[in-house]
């Protein structure tokens, strides 16, 4: 039988490593050696300027999800800031950026897999084969499994794969800096070899934003905190702080145990045996056996971990679509233990489509990069309209963010920074999907309704102008600071937009507020 609500069972390290999990997996395995290769050494400043502009995304959702701390809170936020149709197209956006996830875990850790079971994957081309698919499938069925337990269990599973995630990675930065580091190679081709686009280029192609978008795992179990007013932003503030820490490490001691004739060729051609990736790679040449058999355990254990974490996070998005109404119903029931089975199933069928066969990891994670940040990008927009339209003295802030119209006005800008870096290719697949979508929608609605008018046009008709912008100026705008300058512009141009249009319904907000606890009187 349903119950009526989900449990409060997250406490501050559980959702402190829930957070931890969804930024540990597969991205650290690669995006070294993929950010060295766009970046050079100047790919160590790639993961300071992608970790200060997820910090930015996790300031503002501080805020915001102390206010309203809802399970799969970010689309409560448009819908309590710009109405049901704001609310509608973000709830696709979120869609495609969490349940793509687990899959892409889980094609990981197959593919790591065909090393000690040849045939899972096609050795040219990195494409699971049918037994690879088969496999794949049966990994995403047993992440499903594991969500079956009730959300305590499932952060204790996740706590304990998340404590050898953490210990791995470290362990390689300091057994590689010890045994091998050779400081010339900052220096041999230059330390930025691709001078500046390569360094921010990095940050979206490299895989460092979809690294770090992990943080939001915290924002989605806001319903199941048992104190959000200290738990979240702990756990999101926390979390990002700790990965920056160690993922610049890993990219310091990449570059450092790199051998010359490694870069004989230029940094875009460094490459390493084994499909596991190049730490396990750096550790067989440097003599590491030790190392390197920890390494292809963690190339299946941190993946894993994290697609188990990000099923758990799926299932709420999908969870508080269909409580806010944009999606049936029966997604919106719990189990006994208060788990969204019929949630995570959706989560796994629509999952399954993502295991067609990938041009590649790093394209991959790219998009994901892409249509992750602008998911929470329009989060800095409701937080600077939050404060226009629910004064401080109605809705108190748990955690009131200091300056955040100039917090959320840059974390919207970095964020439209990482979509335009992302390139044109990316653009068009994201935007073109999100237009397909919103042109069956309103078909949909017109045929069932035999009109339009009812839709809240005027709390959402900015995404017009803001998604064709953005398009249009990754597509259009080049190269060099002319773009940089009107993407800047633009930025602005949207945010005044997006302000002039909220629409909040204020008996509705205090609804959610009351729900909480947040409101005595």
């Amino acid at each position: 039988m349903p119950t009526s609500g989900l449990r409060r069972d997250a406490g501050k390290f559980g959702l402190l490593f829930a957070s931890l999990g969804g930024m540990i997996g597969s991205g650290w395995l690669f995006s070294a050696m993929n950010a060295a290769k766009i970046a050079g050494p100047a790919s160590i400043i790639s993961w300071f300027i992608g970790g200060a502009a997820v910090l930015l995304l996790a300031f503002v959702y501080a805020e915001l999800t102390t206010m309203f701390p809802k399970p799969g809170a970010v689309i409560v936020f448009p819908k309590l800031c710009h109405g049901h149709l704001a609310a509608q197209i973000m709830s696709w956006v979120n869609f495609l950026a969490y349940v793509s996830v687990a899959p892409v875990e889980a094609v990981a850790v197959v593919s790591y897999t065909n090393n000690y079971l040849p045939g899972l994957v096609v050795p040219e081309t990195g494409v699971l084969t049918l037994p690879g698919m088969a496999a794949a499938a049966a990994l995403m069925a047993l992440f499903i499994v594991i969500n079956l337990l009730a959300i305590r269990l499932v952060l204790a599973v996740n706590n304990a794969i998340t404590w050898w995630k953490l210990a791995v990675p470290a362990l390689t930065v300091v057994a590689l800096m010890l045994v091998h580091f050779r400081a010339a190679n900052f220096t041999q081709f230059g330390f930025a070899p691709a001078g500046v686009n390569g360094m921010f280029g990095a940050v979206s192609g490299a895989g460092i934003i979809f690294t770090y978008l992990g943080f939001r795992q915290a924002i989605e179990l806001a319903g199941e905190s048992s104190d959000p007013k200290h738990n979240l932003p702990f756990a999101i503030v926390g979390s990002v702080l700790f990965c920056v820490l160690l993922y610049a490490g890993l990219q310091v001691a990449f570059i450092g145990a790199l051998d010359p004739a490694d870069l004989a060729h230029g940094w875009s051609h460094v490459n390493f045996p084994g499909i596991s990736g190049p730490f396990a790679g750096l550790a067989s040449l440097l003599g590491l056996s030790w190392l390197a058999v920890l390494l292809y355990a963690d190339a299946a254990i941190s993946p894993a971990g994290t697609g188990i974490i990000y099923s758990t996070t799926a299932a709420r998005v999908i969870y508080a679509s269909a409580q806010e109404g944009y999606l049936t119903r029966h997604f919106a029931t719990l189990s006994r233990a208060g788990v969204p089975v019929s949630s995570l199933v959706l989560s796994f069928v629509v999952g399954l489509l993502f295991l067609a066969p990938l041009p590649s990891w790093r394209l991959l994670v790219t998009y994901l990069s892409s249509i992750g940040v602008l998911a929470y990008g329009v989060g800095p927009l409701v937080l600077i309209s939050f404060r226009k339209i629910l004064p401080e003295v109605e809705f108190p802030r748990p955690f009131r963010l200091a300056y955040a119209p100039v917090f959320a006005t840059l974390a919207f800008m970095v964020a439209n920074f990482v979509v335009f870096w992302a390139g044109a290719s990316v653009a068009n697949h994201l935007f073109g999907g999100l237009g397909i979508a919103f042109v069956i929608y309103c078909a949909y609605q017109f045929a069932t309704r035999r009109t339009l008018a009812h839709l809240e046009w005027r709390g959402a008709w900015w995404f017009a102008p803001y998604f064709g912008g953005l398009w249009a100026i990754t597509v259009f705008g080049g190269t060099g600071w002319v773009p940089s300058v009107l993407l800047v512009v633009f930025s602005l141009i949207i945010i005044a937009l997006a302000r002039e249009a909220a629409m909040p319904d204020p008996v509705e907000a205090r609804a959610h507020f009351h729900d909480h606890g947040h409101i005595h009187t």
